[in-house]
C-alpha cells in the first residue's frame, strides 16, 4: 500500500473552524458498508440507525490545557511546552518549542510574581520530543498556566474552551479530544437511554501524534504512536453480553476503535507468552485469529500502538461514529480498513461537493 492511496485534495474552506450550535446540528453523513449508499443526515438523526440492545462505546478522556507558554531559566528566551504524556508525579513527555532546547535545560512555567513553576530537560527523543522533569506536580497550576491545544488546522480561537470537550469528559490526560463524541448532547444520550441503548466507556489518552503526517511512502512502515488504552472489566463485560445477545457494538470515534481493538486482540491472545502488540498480531494470524464467543474483548490498562490499515480484520465493532479525517494519515487509513478505501474516498468526495465541514470541529459520519 502506497501513501498516495489514501490521499484526496480538500479546498481550505471545507476545514471547520469553529463548532456548530447546538452540538447535534452537525450534518451526518451515512454510508453502508454493504451497497456503498450514502445518506445526508442530521446527527440528531443518529438514534435512528441504532437498535434496543446496542453498546455505545464512548471515550471519557479529558483535554487537559496542555499547551504552556516558556522561558529558558536563566536567559529569558522564549519556549513553550506542550504536554504530552504525564510519566509520574513531576515527568512528563512533551514537545518543546525554542532555540536549542537540550538535556539540562531549565525551563520556568508562570512569572516571577504570581505562579511559578520550573523543569529540567532530562531526555531528547525524536524531533522536538523531550521528557521534562518539572520541580513540583504542574498538574495543580494547568488550569491557570495552561491554554487548550487544537489541531494546527484551527486557526480561529475558540470562544468556549469547553466545546472541545465531549459532554461525558471525565478522565483528565489528553492533549486533543475524541472529536467523534463532540456532537452528543445530554438530551441525546438520555434519549438513548430511553431507547434501550447501553453504554460502554473506555480510555485513550490522545497524544498530538495523532494529527502527525505519515512520511513513509510504504504506509507499512510507519511507526504509529504509543498511547495509554483502558478498558474496565465492568465496560468489558457489558460489550461481551451485548455481543453475545446479537447486539451491536457501535464505537464512537478511531480511539474507542483501536481500544477495542487492542482488547479484542489481548482476548484472542489470551493464555500465548508474549506480550508485545505486535507480536500478539503475529501471533493471531498464525492461530486464525480465533475469536471466543463468549469472550471477545478482556479488561485492558496499558500502552497500545495499534496500527490499523486495509486487510486488518476487525474483531468487536461493528459499527463506527467518526469524523473526516486529514489525507495521508493514519485515521483515514482505519476507516479505510474498515469501510473499504474506495468507499471513503468516494464518499469524501460526495461530502466535499455537498459542503460537509471537516476535521476535528467539523461533521460527522456514520460507518454502518
Amino acid at each position: 500500500m502506497h501513501l498516495s492511496d489514501f490521499d484526496y485534495d480538500l479546498p481550505p474552506d471545507h476545514i471547520a473552524q469553529t463548532p456548530v450550535e447546538p452540538r447535534d446540528a452537525s450534518r451526518l453523513l451515512v454510508l453502508h458498508r454493504d451497497s456503498g449508499a450514502l445518506e445526508h443526515r442530521t446527527f440528531r438523526d443518529l438514534p435512528e440507525y441504532l437498535n434496543s440492545g446496542d453498546v455505545l462505546v464512548l471515550n471519557q478522556t479529558r483535554v487537559i490545557p496542555a499547551r504552556l507558554p516558556a522561558q529558558k531559566v536563566p536567559t529569558g528566551g522564549a519556549a513553550e511546552i506542550l504536554l504530552l504524556r504525564q510519566l509520574d508525579a513531576t515527568r512528563w513527555l512533551a514537545i518543546v518549542g525554542g532555540r536549542r532546547i537540550q538535556v539540562g535545560t531549565r525551563l520556568a512555567v508562570g512569572h516571577e510574581n504570581g505562579a511559578r513553576v520550573e523543569a529540567t530537560v532530562i531526555e531528547e527523543r525524536a524531533e522536538n520530543e523531550r521528557v521534562i522533569e518539572f520541580d513540583e506536580p504542574i498538574r495543580p497550576y494547568l488550569d491557570r498556566l495552561g491554554e487548550t491545544p487544537l489541531p494546527p488546522y484551527i486557526t480561529t480561537p475558540l470562544a468556549d474552551p469547553g466545546r472541545y470537550q465531549t459532554i461525558y469528559a471525565r478522565d483528565e490526560g489528553s492533549a486533543a479530544a475524541p472529536t467523534a463524541g463532540l456532537h452528543f448532547t445530554g438530551e441525546m444520550l438520555l434519549s438513548l437511554k430511553h431507547q434501550g441503548i447501553e453504554f460502554a466507556y473506555c480510555t485513550l489518552h490522545i497524544g498530538l501524534d495523532t494529527f502527525a503526517p505519515v512520511r513513509e511512502e510504504n504506509v507499512l512502515e510507519h511507526r504509529i504512536h504509543t498511547e495509554r488504552a483502558i478498558l474496565t472489566p465492568n465496560d468489558a463485560q457489558l460489550i461481551n453480553q451485548a455481543r453475545l445477545r446479537g447486539n451491536r457494538v457501535v464505537a464512537v470515534g478511531t480511539t474507542a476503535v483501536r481500544t477495542l481493538e487492542s482488547a479484542a486482540i489481548r482476548s484472542a491472545a489470551y493464555g500465548t507468552e508474549t506480550n508485545d502488540p505486535a507480536s500478539v498480531q503475529r501471533t493471531l494470524h498464525n492461530l486464525n485469529e480465533n475469536l471466543c464467543p463468549w469472550r471477545p474483548v478482556i479488561a485492558l490498562d496499558e500502552d497500545t500502538d495499534l496500527y490499523i490499515v486495509p486487510g486488518y480484520r476487525f474483531r468487536v465493532v461493528d459499527v463506527m461514529i467518526t469524523n473526516f479525517h486529514l489525507p495521508r494519515s493514519t485515521l483515514l487509513m482505519l476507516v479505510s480498513a474498515f469501510a473499504g478505501r474506495g468507499r471513503i474516498l468516494d464518499a469524501y468526495r460526495e461530502a466535499i461537493a455537498q459542503g460537509y465541514r471537516f476535521y476535528s470541529l467539523g461533521d460527522a459520519c456514520l460507518l454502518l
